[in-house]
């Protein structure tokens, strides 16, 4: 659910959250402050137990959240260094394959890097590796036709393989732009940040006491929700993966051929 809405929808839920319950607990706290002397004890027992149980919470949902980060990294650099790899070896395979290969994985190159832009699972990047799997197939049937006029060559054989490594890899990458966080997790940490902060605003209100220490705690809280959810959007929010390996290689070809092969 959280991960079709935009980056402000998040946001404004989770400060809606937060704010209603802040609210609620502070108009309790009002009216059951004359039985400040029974109720002072146990709700501060209660608010301060709940709010160590959230910390872990919100700890072990930044934790997924950050490695899934790490792993989309990795992918997209592993799919960088695969793609350049498939370039230079297809540099040394014999013509007609070897223009007609740099042409389709500079293509390819260029539809990777879309992906970089689209949301995960959205129409626009169903379309975009739809037509990366069409590159894949033609890239493939003229890697096996350079092998098949040279069987005895290396240099097709190498450029068979690593054509086949950066096929794996595309598979990798889309994987892990998929791999979210479950949404019972960050549905829980939003429910749990409500309930402590509702409680805090209960007993702050029961003792009299002011509410800038609540409202610290709450944007505190607010932070640590929104930098996880926002870890969890690979394409969207402030916090994205970065292209420049691709980036890097798609300008890579634009220059001059290492190499004109055979």
């Amino acid at each position: 659910m959280f991960f079709t809405l935009s980056t402000w929808q998040v946001a404004l839920l989770i400060l809606a959250v937060i704010g209603v319950a802040i609210a609620g607990g502070h108009v309790a706290g009002r009216y059951l402050r004359e039985h400040s002397e029974t109720l002072r004890e146990p709700f501060g027992v209660l608010q301060g137990a709940l709010l160590g149980v959230v910390g872990l919470i919100l700890a072990f949902g930044l934790t997924l959240a950050v490695g899934r980060y790490q792993d989309r990294r990795a992918a997209t650099v592993a799919e960088a260094n695969a793609i350049e790899t498939s370039y230079l070896r297809a540099q040394l395979i014999s013509e007609p394959a070897r223009t007609v290969s740099l042409d389709m994985l500079r293509h390819y190159t260029t539809q990777a890097l879309d992906v970089s832009k689209e949301i995960p699972n959205s129409p626009p990047m169903q379309r975009t590796t739809a037509a990366e799997e069409i590159l894949q197939r033609r890239l493939w049937r003229l890697g096996g036709q350079a092998l098949a006029r040279a069987p005895v060559a290396s240099a097709p054989r190498v450029y068979v393989e690593s054509l086949n490594d950066t096929i794996d890899q595309q598979h990798v990458r889309l994987s892990s732009l998929n791999n979210r966080v479950p949404g019972a997790v960050l549905a829980l940490e939003v429910i749990g940040a409500s309930v402590a902060l509702g409680l805090l605003a209960l007993h702050i209100s029961i003792l009299g006491r002011g509410l800038v220490p609540m409202l610290a705690a709450a944007a505190l809280m607010t932070l640590l929700l929104l930098v996880t959810f926002d870890l969890d959007r690979p394409t969207r929010g402030v916090i994205k993966v970065p292209s420049t390996p691709l980036e890097e290689v798609r300008a890579s070809m634009a220059l001059p051929r290492a190499s004109n092969g055979p």
